[in-house]
């Protein structure tokens, strides 16, 4: 008689995405992007660490949208900022994201759950230099839900993000 079905394949088998059924690996470039505080899957000194390849590897989403910052459309390409969550086991209320120029924004939890909130690391297709905003910007949802087209939401959208800290 056959023994349990391994966990790996059970997700496998569910449909589960199967980046959910192990530990982060480590980073092999540069690294872009920190996840700190209240995280299960820590690759490297307590902190899970990602370089854009990791990113790239976890599903895409687009976005293309009007926004404060730009005066047409654009579109934001990226993760999904719950499967990066995810992806480092982050487990928390709160998200304190931090730029390259350490401006730093508060974030509920719930956002990433609720509003489909990527993580861009394109823009038209195109990596995203620092000087246009880049490596990374988080990006809500705003022409798809028009609830979001509020300053609180247009604060929390913060770029050249380099770490978040889950709380």
């Amino acid at each position: 008689m056959p023994g349990p079905i391994p966990r790996r394949t059970l997700l496998s088998l569910l449909g589960l995405a199967p980046w959910i059924a192990h530990a982060l690996e480590a980073p092999s470039g540069p690294v872009v992007l920190s996840l700190s505080g209240r995280i299960g899957k820590p690759n490297r000194d307590g902190q899970a660490l990602f370089d854009m390849p990791m990113l790239a590897a976890l599903p895409q989403h687009s976005l293309v949208q009007k926004t404060p910052w730009y005066p047409s459309p654009r579109k934001f390409t990226g993760p999904l900022l719950r499967d990066v969550l995810a992806a480092a086991g982050a487990q928390g209320q709160q998200i304190e994201a931090r730029a390259i120029n350490d401006y730093k924004v508060s974030i509920p939890m719930e956002d990433a759950q609720e509003h489909g909130v990527i993580l861009a690391r394109l823009l038209d297709d195109q990596p995203m230099p620092l000087r246009d905003k880049g490596p990374l910007f988080i990006m809500y949802p705003f022409d798809g839900q028009t609830k979001l087209r509020s300053s609180i939401y247009y604060s929390r959208s913060i770029w050249q993000l380099k770490s978040l800290d889950i709380r």
